[in-house]
């Protein structure tokens, strides 16, 4: 039988980042007595990835006595105490492993974050590989993070699937990986992107498709 390979992205397809990183800024900004103008700057600072340098700038900016190190420590525990994945979701990709395919994760971000949203929600344990951009400071959509993400499943990329939320890192990188895409409605699409080969609302819908392929 041909392999059967899905590489799903972590934030905004699998768990919910935006929720989990609001509320972990606003309870390390509580723990701290920061105030509102310092969670909104940690905010944005983070609005796209989180890395221990924000957090030395944090502790330099307003203050802090506790070390960077500890802010960031902080932060990372707080993340994974905040984000969430939907039972369906885990059901869903329980499913997948019983119907014989082989789940890797391939995101960017730091590896504490990340590693630490996997084990918290229960996802780490339902996955044969994981990629971070953090373990070899590749980003998507540069090939070698999804051909380091599949090695680490113990498979190549052909014939394989990407699922994902951002049209470029995603649906882009998947393509130029060789890989067949199905792409988690959401962002604006960019039309100097080819389109992906299916279209969902919710990453449930992408888990049904892959249930359905025939190989």
């Amino acid at each position: 039988m041909q392999q059967r390979l899905a590489l799903f992205d972590l934030d905004g397809t699998l768990v919910d980042r935006q929720a989990a990183y609001s509320d972990a800024v606003a309870a390390l900004c509580r723990n701290h007595d920061l105030g509102t103008p310092a969670e909104q700057w940690l905010l944005a600072r983070l609005a796209d990835r989180a890395n221990p340098s924000d957090f030395a700038e944090l502790r330099t900016v307003y203050g802090l006595t506790e070390s960077a190190e500890g802010l960031w420590q902080e932060y990372v525990d707080r993340i994974a105490a905040a984000v969430t994945c939907r039972p369906a979701v885990l059901e869903g990709l329980a499913e997948l492993r019983g119907a014989a395919w082989t789940i890797g994760i391939v995101t960017n971000g730091s590896s504490d974050t990340q590693r630490a949203k996997l084990a918290a929600t229960g996802i780490t344990g339902l996955v044969h590989g994981i990629a971070v951009s953090g373990d070899l400071e590749i980003r998507k959509p540069d090939r070698q993070l999804f051909e380091l993400a599949a090695a680490r499943c113990g498979l190549s990329l052909a014939g394989g699937w990407m699922i994902g939320d951002n049209p470029a890192a995603d649906i882009g990188g998947g393509h130029q990986a060789g890989l067949r895409t199905i792409w988690l409605r959401g962002r604006p699409w960019p039309d100097t992107l080819p389109a992906p080969h299916h279209t969902v609302d919710d990453v449930t819908d992408a888990i049904t498709i892959l249930l359905s392929e025939r190989h």
